[in-house]
């Protein structure tokens, strides 16, 4: 029992968050992906640095678990 009251809350919230559009802030929108572009390419040179480091590693592929 109960379970009808739950689901109706759900679906009220559902529709609520489906419906819900606020407004576009692009400016502070362009200013971050901005910021995200230049925070990947410093990642990628650290994650080739990182992989680079372990294929010198000889016993790394004879492991076993």
């Amino acid at each position: 029992m109960g379970r009808g009251r739950q689901k109706a809350k759900q679906t009220k919230v559902a529709r609520a968050l489906k419906y819900y559009s606020p407004e576009t802030n692009y400016h502070a929108l362009e200013q971050e992906l901005k910021e995200s572009q230049t925070d990947v390419v410093t990642e990628d040179r650290w994650a080739s640095a990182a992989d680079s480091a372990y294929d010198n590693d000889a016993d790394w592929d004879d492991r076993r678990y």
